[in-house]
C-alpha cells in the first residue's frame, strides 16, 4: 500500500525539527525495548543507513552505533553508505521482519544500493530482533495505549495485506 498523496502532503509543511523529534522519540523507543537491537552489526555500526520511503517527500537516516536517526526533506543529496528505496509500509514490515526482502529486492520493489554488506548485516539485525511496532510504539501513547495498539495493528495489517495484492489491483481505502 502507498500513501496516498493527500496524506502525505502536509509532510512538505511540517517543520523537519518536529519530524524528527518525533522520530527520534519512536526510535529511543524501539532501542530501549530491543537493546541488543544493533549488536550484530559489528563493524557497519557507524554506518550510515539510509531510509527512502518512495511515497513521501521524507529520508531517515540512521547510525546504529550512536543511536542516532536524522531526517532530511527530499529531494536532497543523502550522505549515506547504504540506501534502502521501497514504500514506508514495505519498509515497516521489512523492520518487523514481515516481509520477505529478497522476493521484494527481486521483484524491484525494494530498491538497495552502496555497502550490500552493511545493509545485509542490518537486514539480518533486525531479522533478530523481533520489532513489533504495535507494541513497542503504542506504549508512548500512555494510557491510550490499548486504542493506539488496535490502530496501529489495522493499519499494519491492512497494509501489508494490501502488498500481496495481484500487480495492477488497487487498494481500496474504505
Amino acid at each position: 500500500m502507498l500513501i496516498p498523496p493527500i496524506l502525505s502532503a502536509p509532510l512538505h509543511m511540517i517543520p523537519i525539527p518536529l519530524i524528527e523529534r518525533i522520530c527520534r522519540l519512536m526510535f529511543g523507543r524501539i532501542s530501549k525495548a530491543h537493546p541488543g537491537l544493533f549488536e550484530r552489526l559489528d563493524e557497519h555500526r557507524d554506518k550510515r543507513f539510509a531510509f527512502l520511503p518512495t511515497d513521501l517527500p521524507l529520508a531517515f537516516v540512521v547510525v546504529p552505533g550512536r543511536e542516532e536517526i536524522s531526517v532530511l526533506r527530499k529531494p536532497v543529496e543523502i550522505e549515506a553508505d547504504a540506501v534502502t528505496e521501497a514504500p514506508l509500509f514495505l519498509l515497516l514490515g521489512l523492520m518487523e521482519g514481515r516481509c520477505d526482502a529478497d522476493a521484494l529486492f527481486f521483484s524491484r520493489d525494494l530498491s538497495v544500493t552502496g555497502d550490500m554488506e552493511a545493509m545485509l548485516a542490518m537486514r539480518n539485525a533486525l531479522d533478530a530482533s523481533n520489532i513489533d511496532l504495535q507494541k513497542d510504539l503504542a506504549k508512548l501513547a500512555g494510557p491510550l495505549a490499548p486504542i493506539a495498539r488496535r490502530v496501529i495493528g489495522e493499519i499494519r495489517d491492512r497494509a501489508l495485506k494490501d502488498q500481496n495484492r495481484p500487480a495492477g489491483e488497487a487498494a481500496a481505502w474504505n
